[in-house]
């Protein structure tokens, strides 16, 4: 009976202590700022794809939103991004027994800069870049859709790691 109590008290004290440990699956540990803005990304690749550019830009809101408690903001964020679409292409990537392509590759790239009012060491501008890979008989507009989700689900993640997660 005293080998019981004893198991119980340790395994309560140990639950109460573990209770002040605070997890986060994001990896970001503590944010030094209440609130972040991101500026409208515009599309200066060669190629304009209408509409890429409002589609990315949301995402990295709903990204940040999602795996913070920072509250959006229209300016004056503590944090900042902003940055350009600077290349969006497509490039044939493999071909059949007829020399023909039979694999597209879609690539989009976006340089990102991103600024801390509270930590200017975290500063940086760089490029990030991802692609989707698609069949050769589809049309590009028919895989638009389901290629930036993939792109910028990628890159959106990568620029989170980068500037929160500093992973």
């Amino acid at each position: 009976m005293k080998l019981k109590i004893k198991i119980i008290t340790i395994l309560t004290l140990f639950l109460l202590v573990s209770c002040n440990v605070k997890y986060n699956f994001t990896g970001t540990g503590k944010i030094n700022a209440k609130t972040f803005q991101v500026n409208y990304f515009q599309n200066n690749a060669e190629i304009v794809e209408v509409g890429i550019e409002r589609t990315f830009t949301q995402k990295l809101q709903n990204t940040i939103q999602n795996q913070t408690n920072l509250d959006l903001v229209p300016s004056g964020g503590d944090l900042l991004y902003e940055g350009e679409i600077v290349e969006y292409r497509i490039t044939p990537m493999a071909s059949n027994a007829n020399q023909q392509s039979s694999q597209n590759r879609m690539t989009i790239t976006i340089n990102v800069r991103y600024s801390s009012k509270n930590s200017e060491d975290d500063n940086f501008e760089k490029r990030f870049s991802f692609f989707h890979d698609y069949d050769a008989n589809l049309l590009p507009s028919a895989v638009l859709n389901e290629a930036l989700e993939i792109i910028y689900e990628r890159i959106t993640q990568d620029i989170f790691n980068e500037s929160l997660a500093k992973w």
